[in-house]
């Protein structure tokens, strides 16, 4: 995994203290604000939650999106842990199984915007259909790209015309992958309501 995003510029001595603290412990510090029992709750079950998400999801990245969003729900909504309910360790896989489920859905809705950008995009030598109606398609996709801000702009230019994937992008730009799929997804929702409206009239 990558380095430590919750206990990176921690003191050094905080791991072997929280590394003593017992399940219930690491729960009541949960609720009461204890950023030491997150960082306890971290080392004790992140790899769990990490190596769930990795095989749902088969992406390392978008894998570690999911484990900080898992703990980051669970230092927020620690208030609503109930111990008779079951384990701690399972309430967290309960919060990962949802943080999952939320990206595979945003990971379809991505899908469907790429592929509806896609179709109108059409290859340039596609010799299905009228000709004219495939270039004055290219024209308009083209002319809403140039609209778009710059890094909307620059990440689909880079989907489109380079065939990169999303994670690909991200090494090309720098950029995390999440701001990445962000500016896709905006992108293409503003191409969505642009383009049927140019090609209609």
């Amino acid at each position: 995994m990558a380095a430590d995003p919750i206990t990176a510029g921690r003191p050094a001595q905080w791991t072997p203290v929280t590394a003593t603290f017992t399940d219930a412990e690491i729960a009541r510090g949960l609720a009461d604000g204890d950023e030491r029992c997150l960082t306890a709750a971290y080392h004790r079950w992140g790899k769990l939650v990490h190596t769930l998400a990795l095989r749902s999801l088969g992406d390392a990245r978008e894998a570690e999106d999911v484990t900080q969003q898992v703990f980051l729900a669970a230092w927020q909504g620690a208030h609503g842990y109930r111990p008779e309910r079951g384990a701690l360790a399972g309430w967290l896989v309960g919060i990962g199984r949802r943080k999952i489920a939320d990206a595979l859905s945003a990971r379809t809705r991505r899908t469907e915007l790429v592929a509806a950008a896609a179709a109108l995009l059409g290859p340039a030598d596609d010799p299905r259909g009228r000709p004219e109606a495939a270039v004055l398609d290219r024209v308009l996709v083209r002319h809403e790209l140039a609209g778009l801000p710059a890094p909307q702009r620059q990440v689909l230019h880079l989907a489109f015309y380079e065939d990169l994937t999303q994670t690909q992008i991200a090494q090309r730009t720098g950029w995390p992958l999440g701001t990445v799929k962000s500016h896709c997804r905006r992108g293409l929702r503003q191409l969505r309501r642009c383009l049927p409206a140019r090609v209609d009239g």
